[in-house]
């Protein structure tokens, strides 16, 4: 399986321009910046003598958060100065320098709080991702759009290894187990899945579409339908087919039925519902999908600790 359509980063950053936000991503930064210093009542106050406070670790783990934390210091604290002495997605222990804000005293001890809120938690994320991915063990491992922080927490799971999925319900088509129930009252049928699958308009929505499945049976039916459809238009683009709650045996058994009928390469199979990371090498060794999705990586991470102390003090 090559690149998933799970990596959606490329809406975050300009692929011409690494570490450059698009303005999708630095709106959404922006606007969360702006909550969070307006509930600390922060602002940049520009008084005090010069002073210069450094971001120390206080775990080990793996940094995120050079973006918005950039964007905090330019945009809201033009009096400060930043420095950074690691990149996102780089590994600190305790004890190692992360970064210097230095300018008037009153406006790094504004800044500080919501600069080390936002290292903490979206560095926490990157971590705990990282760990998810290498026990995967070849799996990809995506968030959902259960998240707190919006972008912000998709941009951390890409920065531990993980792929942010859809960033909104408008970035792709995902066809839930609602959105069925509700053609099957509409047309009468049970044929829900077909009707949901032909009615898609395919020039748009073929590179990334996915559909919500409750058993195996189902998953043959979506395969198919998508398989007739595709190679109707000469279409080549695999449907993510979402095997929910269904656990590592009953999706790997699932696998192994798609392939035995030729549908296998029409599909990218994705395990999601209760997963934990507990159950990773159980995933790993019997479930035969391409990708797990969990919100687990963002909203169950914790934060990684870091401490800022004013030099010559």
């Amino acid at each position: 399986m090559g690149r998933l359509p799970h990596d959606r980063s490329h809406l975050l950053i300009r692929p011409e321009a690494p570490g450059v936000p698009t303005k999708l991503f630095h709106n959404s930064i922006t606007r969360w910046l702006t909550a969070h210093l307006s509930d600390d009542m922060a602002f940049d106050e520009g008084s005090g003598g010069v002073v210069e406070s450094m971001a120390y670790s206080k775990g080990d783990g793996l940094v995120c958060g050079k973006i918005p934390i950039g964007i905090l210091v330019e945009g809201f604290f033009p009096s400060c100065n930043l420095n950074w002495f690691v990149g996102d997605g780089d590994v600190v222990s305790t004890g190692d320098r992360v970064l210097s804000l230095s300018g008037p005293s009153a406006s790094v001890l504004s800044c500080e709080r919501v600069l080390l809120n936002i290292l903490g938690r979206l560095s926490g994320i990157s971590t705990l991702t990282s760990e998810w991915v290498g026990e995967a063990r070849g799996i990809g491992v995506a968030s959902t759009r259960k998240t707190a922080w919006g972008l912000l927490d998709k941009w951390a799971v890409h920065v531990g290894g993980g792929l942010t999925h859809r960033l909104s319900r408008g970035d792709a088509l995902m066809i839930k187990e609602n959105d069925l129930g509700v053609i099957s009252t509409d047309s009468g049928s049970g044929d829900s899945i077909p009707t949901a699958i032909s009615s898609i308009d395919l020039e748009a929505n073929a590179e990334f579409t996915v559909i919500e499945v409750q058993g195996p049976d189902e998953a043959i039916i979506a395969a198919r339908t998508w398989s007739e459809n595709q190679i109707a238009r000469n279409g080549t683009e695999p449907i993510v087919i979402l095997l929910d709650n269904m656990g590592p045996s009953a999706c790997g058994s699932t696998g192994e039925v798609l392939k035995s009928l030729g549908l296998r390469e029409w599909c990218i199979l994705e395990g999601s519902g209760g997963i934990k990371r507990e159950d990773l090498p159980s995933w790993a060794e019997s479930s035969g999908v391409d990708v797990l999705s969990s919100s687990e990586v963002n909203m169950n991470s914790g934060t990684l600790d870091f401490s800022m102390l004013i030099e010559g003090i």
